[in-house]
């Protein structure tokens, strides 16, 4: 969904924020290499990740915590706002278990998978990150990541680490390949991703499947007829574009595809695509892409040469929403835009205690990707308190998931590593606010074959 970049004195700074954190959008997709140490995976103490990447050390236990947990996020960027909100969710958890799963003492560090200059996550600081958690013998779990085509680089290192695949939980990835095969996926998904035959990957957010599926479902509601879709051509924006286009094309939604195009993300106008679109006679577009990829430029473009009345659709690539707004001005006004997972509004029991809480101690209500990155800290931790202080044990236990009245409700984890809870928000902007539009959970007959 989104990049990053590097910090150093930087990582310092947004440690102590409290806002939300994001870097470009939601689902899918660094710079310099990061190494850790050349230990083991086992419990030792005192062993850090590495300043050019990470933040310093957040413990208040007494003495050296026995065990770290990371978060790899793009913390630079026009949504950096977003993904730095998710870290202080991760640390209000933490601080919560007084730095404890179980029997163990643990530290945090935020490590940024963007860089400066792609103002996103980058793939040689996602190489970079990963090589440091593997070797790092106290990392035993890593929250992330934050792009889908990020975490394809991850995955499969941490997979391979000494002692043990490192247990790896997302909070925001929804490229379905990561988990699972189906339209859209690449040859060799999702087994290319776990070479040791050990799955050590899970996420709590619906993969595009879903959010395919609710896209196509809202299209229906909307009264659209003929819909044109486009993609960036990446992992994430292709992915969820074909899945769009698969549900839609089902007997069961009965949208029409006007035209399915790949546009450029750096493209200078996107006028002659909007005339183009135009020309097609279509009354709605699907953007697979990302707001920090032109996303601001593009709507613009195709609000002045489609006008008003054909409506804009987008997926979690375009979140925070106010990136969509401070990008696109006006246009963005009546654009749709699909967020795996449910608004904070409908939380219950201690989903709701914690969306208060987390108001009441940072002065600002949780984006709903920071109430998935609390979630993600408490399933990693009671995953770290089970298990006998070893990377294979908590990597095990991260698939024996089954939460009740958890922050998020109910779910548990299935041997895929997906959720079995996949509701999908519906915002629209209005008056340069989101508004909760409505909540689809589309039904597994669409998604199977989205």
């Amino acid at each position: 969904m989104k990049k990053r970049l590097s910090l150093g004195a930087l990582a310092a700074l947004t440690a102590g924020l409290a806002l939300l954190a994001a870097g470009c959008g939601g689902g899918g997709g660094g710079g310099s290499s990061s190494s850790g140490n050349d230990n083991n995976g086992g419990n030792a103490s005192g062993d850090t990740l590495p300043a050019s990447s990470c933040s310093s050390l957040y413990y208040e236990g007494s003495g050296s915590p026995q065990y770290l947990i990371a978060s790899d996020l793009p913390l630079q960027g026009s949504g950096r706002t977003q993904t730095v909100q998710m870290t202080q969710a991760i640390k209000f958890v933490l601080k919560q278990h007084n730095f404890k799963a179980g029997k163990y003492t643990i530290g945090y560090q935020s490590c940024d998978d963007a860089t400066a200059q792609a103002g996103k996550w980058d793939s040689g600081k996602c190489s970079g990150n990963a090589k440091a958690y593997a070797s790092t013998k106290n990392v035993i779990g890593v929250i992330g990541t934050f792009n889908s085509g990020c975490a394809e680089i991850v995955i499969p290192k941490l997979n391979q680490a000494p002692g043990g695949p490192v247990a790896m939980i997302s909070p925001a990835n929804t490229y379905v390949g990561l988990t699972h095969g189906g339209p859209g996926t690449a040859a060799g998904e999702p087994d290319k991703y776990y070479p040791s035959g050990t799955r050590n990957y899970i996420r709590l957010v619906a993969a595009d499947d879903f959010q395919g599926a609710a896209d196509a479902l809202l299209a229906k509601q909307l009264g659209i007829k003929k819909l044109f879709i486009l993609n960036d051509k990446e992992a994430y924006g292709l992915g969820v574009a074909t899945n769009v286009k698969n549900a839609a094309t089902n007997p069961q939604v009965g949208v029409s595809i006007a035209g399915f195009t790949a546009f450029d993300p750096k493209a200078s106008s996107y006028e002659a695509l909007g005339t183009k679109i135009k020309n097609t006679g279509a009354d709605a577009v699907f953007i697979g892409g990302l707001i920090c990829e032109n996303g601001g430029k593009l709507i613009k473009d195709l609000r002045s040469t489609l006008g008003n009345d054909v409506k804009i659709i987008a997926p979690d690539g375009f979140t925070p929403i106010s990136a969509v707004v401070e990008g696109a001005g006006d246009a963005a006004n009546n654009v749709y835009v699909s967020v795996a997972g449910l608004p904070n509004e409908q939380l219950k029991g201690n989903g709701k205690k914690f969306v208060a809480d987390f108001k009441a101690a940072n002065g600002k209500e949780p984006d709903p990707y920071s109430v998935y990155a609390a979630e993600s800290a408490q399933v990693l931790l009671d995953a770290i308190a089970k298990s006998d202080g070893s990377r294979t044990a908590v990597t095990k236990n991260l698939f024996k998931t089954n939460v009740t009245n958890g922050i998020l409700g109910d779910f548990s984890i299935n041997a895929d590593g997906d959720t079995d809870a996949n509701p999908v928000t519906i915002f629209q902007i209005k008056g340069g606010k989101q508004q909760t539009f409505k909540v689809i959970t589309p039904p597994t007959s669409l998604v199977k074959v989205a």
